[in-house]
């Protein structure tokens, strides 16, 4: 099977989905994920959202 169409919607956001993590800070990572950080809605990187997932 094909994988030509993996990611494409990721190559239409901005910069390829990619910049700073405002959790961790780390910088070239794609920042995907959202989740509610201190009431409001933010973009997270998959370390970070699977760190807050196990914290639960």
């Amino acid at each position: 099977m094909s994988k030509a169409h993996r990611g494409k919607g990721l190559r239409e956001v901005v910069s390829s989905g990619r910049g700073t993590c405002p959790v961790c800070g780390r910088t070239g990572v794609k920042v995907i994920y959202e989740q509610e950080i201190d009431g409001k809605k933010t973009k997270i990187c998959k370390v970070c959202k699977a760190k807050l997932a196990n914290a639960k």
